[in-house]
């Protein structure tokens, strides 16, 4: 039942080329995903897997264990699970480089399913919604779950669709929650999904957890009350300092 974190750290990335490297509080972005997972109790390794010399240089750098990774890996989890198969632990936490002021608690909430339950095999975090602009954006995902907690779809568009909510109105509580983006999964399936073929509503919305659910895999969605700074443009670092010096 061991458990290891792995930071996939890509260099090449689409929208902010070279954003795990960028500098926030004076020091490159995977520096503070990194020590936020080397806060977590109770986990035997924390890896930097990535295909950038120059990523794994500065993450050695600062004392990170680090594991080069196929350039040909086509998306974080492809990469974590290269990385998964030389780790002798039975849960693999996928934390994103994109995280740098995760709190520690979060990815502890995310892992926790799989230590109480032997039947689940991935989970994840939603925290609530409040504003109507966040339902509404694209780059938001939202996740509507069952009574058990379990996923029953994630998407880009406003789910579930409230049908006479208007503008002005308030979100009802406890309807809309945001998907954060930090995986735990056990490694046996971790192995078993990198090898699935992706799927339609998966190419269609662009989130690769809807794999898991096309093929009939359940997917345990944690609530936990707080979010944290995604770093997926430039724009987003502005937000992430004035978060870091506590002025929002």
């Amino acid at each position: 039942m061991g458990s290891a974190i792995v930071i996939p750290a890509r260099y090449r990335s689409s929208r902010f080329p070279g954003k795990v490297l960028a500098p926030l509080a004076g020091r490159p972005m995977i520096r503070h995903v990194w020590e936020r997972a080397m806060a977590v109790p109770d986990v035997e390794r924390v890896i930097v897997a990535t295909d950038d010399a120059t990523v794994a240089a500065t993450a050695k750098g600062f004392g990170a264990e680090v594991m080069m990774t196929s350039d040909g890996c086509q998306s974080g989890t492809d990469r974590v699970a290269e990385a998964a198969a030389a780790i002798a632990c039975d849960i693999i936490v996928n934390l994103q480089g994109d995280l740098p002021l995760i709190p520690p608690r979060l990815i502890i909430a995310a892992r926790q399913p799989l230590l109480d339950d032997p039947t689940v095999m991935m989970s994840t975090l939603k925290r609530p919604m409040t504003r109507l602009d966040e339902l509404r954006s694209p780059n938001t995902v939202k996740v509507v779950t069952d009574r058990n907690g379990d996923a029953l779809y994630f998407s880009r568009a406003p789910i579930p669709m409230a049908r006479d909510l208007a503008a002005a109105d308030p979100l009802p509580a406890g309807v809309y929650f945001h998907h954060m983006g930090l995986y735990v999964y056990r490694k046996s399936f971790l192995t078993a999904f990198a090898k699935l073929p992706p799927g339609r509503l998966e190419q269609l919305e662009q989130l690769e957890q809807l794999r898991a659910l096309e093929h009939g895999y359940r997917i345990r969605v944690v609530e936990v009350d707080e979010g944290t700074v995604e770093v997926n443009a430039p724009d987003d670092l502005v937000a992430a300092e004035a978060a870091y010096h506590g002025r929002g």
